[in-house]
């Protein structure tokens, strides 16, 4: 009898699993891009005419610098701010039933918690808050972008109040009159106008948000990863 120990047999090597292909989805669909480009438009062309016609009658200590506004007076203000304000309320329906139809609103900006906004505040504030995945917003951008929906909303409502005042009768009491709408209307277009300055500035910080905005990929992602 051979007393030689037969060596166990050595099991195969595992194969190496393979890398995870990239998504091929755009990071920012073609539906989102154009309404996201027609959005900023309808605001810089509403908030620029809006400040020619806050001069006309101002109810603040102050008026906004003429080179800044839009219109050249008041009669052409109002023609460039109704202009817009069709633009912002239909191309702003399209934007926000398209998020609502497609998931993108409940997959993007929900959920959101005031921990997870204070987590990532802190760390935004400490320089620490990563912009690697582009696909995905911190708590902080998910409540951004909502409170800009939300102010977009008060901001038309608003401005109904004041385009068709006896028209909008119910809608003019329910903001406190119309004296009072004027000033709702006109913190919500400061609202829009600081969130677009921190907006700028963090495209500023981060360019490659904007190429992505504009081709709807990140830089360097080739547009069909498996050829």
């Amino acid at each position: 009898m051979n007393s030689t120990a037969i060596a166990p047999l050595e099991a195969p090597e595992a194969p190496e699993a393979p890398a995870s292909a990239p998504d091929p989805r755009p990071i920012h669909p073609l539906w989102m891009r154009i309404t996201h480009w027609l959005n900023a438009l309808a605001v810089l062309v509403l908030v620029t005419s809006g400040w020619r016609i806050y001069d006309a009658s101002p109810f603040f200590p102050f008026t906004i610098p003429t080179v800044i506004t839009l219109g050249g007076w008041l009669g052409g203000a109002l023609q460039w701010h109704f202009a817009a304000m069709w633009l912002l309320v239909f191309n702003g329906f399209v934007y926000l039933a398209m998020n609502i139809a497609s998931g993108r609103l409940a997959h993007k900006f929900f959920p959101v918690t005031p921990a997870g906004i204070w987590h990532d505040l802190l760390a935004a504030l400490k320089g620490k808050l990563s912009h690697a995945d582009p696909r995905h917003y911190n708590s902080v951008q998910k409540l951004a972008y909502l409170f800009v929906m939300l102010d977009l909303i008060v901001i038309v409502l608003s401005g109904l109040v004041l385009w068709k005042s006896v028209q909008f009768a119910v809608l003019r009491d329910l903001l406190g009159g119309y004296e009072f709408a004027r000033r709702i209307h006109f913190f919500a277009m400061a609202a829009i106008v600081a969130f677009v300055a921190v907006h700028l500035v963090m495209v500023a910080l981060v360019p490659r948000t904007l190429l992505t905005m504009l081709r709807g990929r990140a830089p360097g992602k080739p547009a069909n990863p498996g050829k």
